[in-house]
């Protein structure tokens, strides 16, 4: 497939985001393949091993284009003396639900044993976040029949991404749920919005682009794709869906009148992240720049907070359309994305 050449992976223009820990489900992928959306399977924290098994047996299950998305691996802390602060400061958010932290290590996400796997299963979108791959990765992917998606945020980033040989863009705005795809988590970005950013991107007959962040309505998608977008990758909308593996305590926060306000924080893992706003967040506003080390302390303490139903410790990652997810099947939530453009 050409690099600017129009192109078709979907019969709707739709892409589910990869919602790592637990939403994104076979059964959310399946369905919303069925319904002609186009999904995208969260391959972060998995080791390289149990990637590989999840995508032969998509693979066997659909017979349906879906693509993958890792993250790109940083570097350790550049402070270790304010990760040991923010740490000690966590002692007694584990106490209260029983939990001791984990251990705040450094590691790469099984980063190159991953690549290797992704280029033998070739799927159809590689998806990259925090960062670009190394332009040998991009050339095998690519030879592969791999379309590689870099997502940014910003048109610097952009720019980097297309010179690195990225066939696609995925224009993250600051309306976004979960983390920030920022490449350098330390450093201020332009923090668009998505049509603005969109719009941007757009400006300079770049690669193809898909919209994401906040867009989780029928008219949201619509302006996406009348800003130039080719799709739309929504997340948020599909998170209290019948095929979601979304917790309850997240479940029933997203509907929950006492969470009425998403932001930003670092608080859960160490890098910036869109969530509803709780106690943790909080009590801990100014947790450093430490990912995946806060992300590996942590994970013990939100565990025990999900088993427990406590929702003011446990991170509810959503983007700021957050009302408007629904409990409804995967299916009915594409036809209603989609059903402004065939009205």
């Amino acid at each position: 497939m050409k690099r600017r050449a129009d192109f078709a992976l979907w019969s709707r223009p739709v892409c589910v985001a990869p919602m790592g820990g637990g939403p994104t489900t076979p059964d959310l992928v399946a369905a919303t393949a069925d319904a002609g959306a186009f999904p995208f399977v969260g391959g972060a924290y998995l080791s390289a091993a149990d990637l590989e098994v999840s995508i032969r047996s998509l693979a066997v299950r659909l017979q349906r284009p879906f693509g993958v998305n890792v993250f790109v691996p940083g570097r350790p802390t550049r402070d270790p003396a304010a990760l040991d602060r923010y740490l000690a400061e966590l002692g007694a958010e584990a106490a209260s639900v029983g939990a001791e932290l984990g251990h705040p290590r450094w590691d790469d996400d099984d980063w190159f044993a991953k690549i290797d796997v992704l280029v033998d299963a070739a799927p159809a979108v590689t998806s990259f976040t925090f960062g670009i791959p190394p332009r040998a990765a991009i050339d095998r992917l690519r030879r592969r029949g791999s379309l590689v998606m870099v997502t940014v945020t910003n048109v610097t980033e952009a720019d980097a991404a297309v010179s690195a040989g990225a066939d696609l863009l995925c224009a993250q705005g600051i309306e976004a749920g979960a983390h920030r795809a920022t490449f350098d988590d330390t450093a201020s970005d332009d923090e668009l919005p998505t049509l603005e950013l969109v719009t941007a991107l757009r400006a300079h007959d770049r690669v193809p682009v898909v919209a994401a962040g906040g867009i989780a309505t029928p008219t949201e998608v619509a302006a996406a794709l009348a800003a130039g977008a080719v799709a739309v990758q929504v997340g948020t909308a599909f998170l209290r869906c019948d095929e979601a593996g979304t917790s309850t305590v997240h479940r029933e926060a997203l509907a929950d009148p006492r969470f009425d306000t998403t932001a930003l924080t670092r608080a859960f893992t160490g890098r910036r992240a869109r969530g509803l706003v709780n106690g943790f967040m909080r009590r801990h506003p100014a947790a450093p720049s430490a990912f995946p080390e806060i992300h590996h302390a942590t994970r013990p303490v939100r565990a025990a907070a999900a088993r427990a139903g406590d929702a003011d410790r446990v991170h509810l990652w959503a983007g700021t359309g957050y009302r408007h997810a629904r409990s409804a099947p995967a299916a009915a939530i594409v036809d209603w994305l989609v059903s402004e453009l065939f009205a």
